[in-house]
C-alpha cells in the first residue's frame, strides 16, 4: 500500500491538473479568434487530463481526481471509507490551485473579466443553452453515473486494466461532448470548486447543485455496478 501522503500529493497533482488543463482550455483556447477549439476541444482536453494522469499516478493514487469518483468508488467496495475525507481534501485544494495558476494567466491578457464565468459550472440563465435547473440536475446525476460504471469497468480485474485511461479519458470527453451546452459540465465537485472560487458571485451560490448531483450518480453507478459485476470466485 502506497502511504497517505504519497497518495493525496498524486490527488492533488492530478486535480491541479485537470482543472487548469481542462478549464484552461476552455478559459484560453475555446474562442480563441478564427483558432478556437470550441466544445469538441474542450471536451477532448478534459478527457486528455485524466487519460494522461491515469497512466502517471493512477499507480500510486488510483487517479480519481473527483470527489464523486472517491464516493463513488466507496459505495462500489473499492475504497476505503476511512481514506475519503483527506483525498476530497486534496482534490479540492488541488482544483484551486489549478484554477488560481489559471487565473494568473488568463488575467494577463487585457480585458479579462471572469463575469463571463471563468468556465464555472451553472444552472437556468448561468447554463449556457439556458436549460433548466431540473434538466442540469439530472444530466449531471446520469452523466456521473456513466462515468462510475466506465471506471468500475475499466478497472475490474476481470478487464483489460492496462487500457483503463483509454477508456475513461474517452468516457469524460463523450460526457463533455453531451453536456457541455447544459451544465458546462461538471461531474466533478472539486473541478466546480475550484474555478467557482476566482467566478465568486452566482458561480458560488449554483455550487451546491455540482456537489450534489455528482455525488447522488456516483453513488448510484458505484451500487449498480456492484449489483452487475461477476465475481472473480
Amino acid at each position: 500500500m502506497v502511504p497517505i501522503q504519497k497518495r493525496l500529493g498524486a490527488e492533488f497533482l492530478g486535480t491541479f491538473w485537470l482543472v487548469l488543463g481542462g478549464c484552461g482550455s476552455a478559459v484560453l483556447a475555446a474562442a480563441y479568434p478564427h483558432l478556437g477549439i470550441g466544445f469538441l476541444g474542450v471536451a477532448l482536453a478534459f478527457g486528455l487530463t485524466v487519460l494522461t494522469m491515469a497512466f502517471a499516478i493512477g499507480h500510486i493514487s488510483g487517479c480519481h481526481l473527483n470527489p464523486a469518483v472517491t464516493i463513488g468508488l466507496w459505495a462500489g467496495g473499492r475504497f476505503s471509507a476511512k481514506d475519503i475525507l483527506p483525498y476530497i481534501a486534496a482534490q479540492v485544494l488541488g482544483a484551486i490551485a489549478g484554477a488560481g495558476i489559471l487565473y494568473i494567466i488568463a488575467s494577463g491578457k487585457a480585458g479579462f473579466d471572469t463575469a463571463g464565468g471563468f468556465a464555472s459550472n451553472g444552472y437556468a440563465e448561468h447554463s449556457p443553452g439556458g436549460y433548466s435547473l431540473i434538466a442540469c440536475l439530472v444530466t449531471e446525476i446520469v452523466m456521473t453515473f456513466m462515468f462510475l460504471m466506465i471506471i468500475l469497468g475499466a478497472t475490474d480485474k476481470l478487464s483489460a486494466q492496462n487500457f483503463a485511461p483509454i477508456a475513461i479519458g474517452l468516457g469524460l470527453t463523450l460526457i463533455h461532448l453531451i453536456s457541455i451546452p447544459v451544465t458546462n459540465t461538471s461531474v466533478n465537485p472539486a473541478r466546480s470548486t475550484g474555478v467557482a472560487i476566482y467566478a465568486g458571485g452566482w458561480a458560488i451560490a449554483q455550487l451546491w447543485l455540482f456537489w450534489v448531483a455528482p455525488v447522488i450518480g456516483a453513488s448510484i453507478g458505484g451500487i449498480v455496478y456492484r449489483a452487475l459485476a461477476i465475481k472473480n470466485e
